[in-house]
């Protein structure tokens, strides 16, 4: 499940250009709204001309993706997400708007901070209208990366089921794979003691592993559920030795 570097020029351009095709797949045809100014985190905000063109959005969030406190929320995590949900794009009601939320899920990002979900759903909820969605596009969206603070998506959640299964693939991953994703978990929160990070990252791994299933869309289930409680029950192990 590892990805190719993201930060090489072709992968850059590659993602731009899949930004890019989602955006115009998804938005309406009337002209986009006011440009909105306001600071690149404390006001959420994806800058764009109002022209809105596709590409000043992609590149305004290329940015946060790849900025320096993140180890594992990388734009590595963003291309891994989107090809987890190319894979199970048929169990999504309408797998352009998963892209789009993938896109919004982890774009506002600080490992000391709680509401990282709300202030990206929140920044989405801004973007998204100037760049030419409608309102229940973009409200599902925004739903969407709200959903990702607890990956709990319900029964009939078609949209939720896919992001949070795209989201979580990672725990399924081969033995080196899940080494680096737990290595850059730990970079990423270097300022939290060591105590308190096991004491923290074996409470997740024991709510993880007490779901009845850590995934919902059958291809999940099929493919991922078994390695993933494995590679969990491994890390709890350690942990706690």
């Amino acid at each position: 499940m590892s990805a190719p570097d993201p930060h090489g020029p072709h992968h850059v351009r590659d993602l731009r250009d899949r930004f890019a095709a989602t955006l115009l797949a998804l938005r309406d045809e009337a002209a986009p709204g006011p440009h909105v100014s306001g600071p690149h985190v404390s006001e959420p905000h994806v800058s764009g001309p109002r022209v809105s063109d596709p590409y000043a959005y992609a590149d305004d969030l290329l940015a946060r993706w790849a900025e320096p406190q993140r180890r594992y929320h990388t734009t590595a995590h963003l291309l891994a997400v989107l090809d987890h949900i190319d894979t199970l794009a048929e169990y999504a009601a309408d797998a352009d708007v998963v892209r789009l939320a993938a896109w919004f899920h982890d774009a506002v990002y600080r490992p000391d901070r709680s509401e990282n979900e709300e202030r990206s759903a929140r920044l989405a909820e801004r973007a998204l209208p100037e760049a030419g969605l409608n309102d229940d596009r973009t409200q599902e969206v925004a739903r969407l990366v709200r959903l990702t603070t607890t990956h709990a998506a319900g029964p009939d959640d078609r949209n939720g089921a896919v992001l949070c299964d795209a989201d979580l693939a990672i725990l399924a991953s081969a033995p080196d794979a899940y080494a680096a994703y737990q290595a850059a978990v730990r970079e990423e929160y270097g300022f939290v003691p060591d105590a308190d990070f096991r004491a923290g990252r074996a409470a997740v791994l024991e709510q993880l592993l007490a779901l009845p299933s850590l995934f919902r869309t059958p291809y999940g289930v099929r493919e991922w559920e078994h390695r993933a409680r494995h590679n969990l029950a491994g890390e709890l192990a350690a942990l706690r030795t």
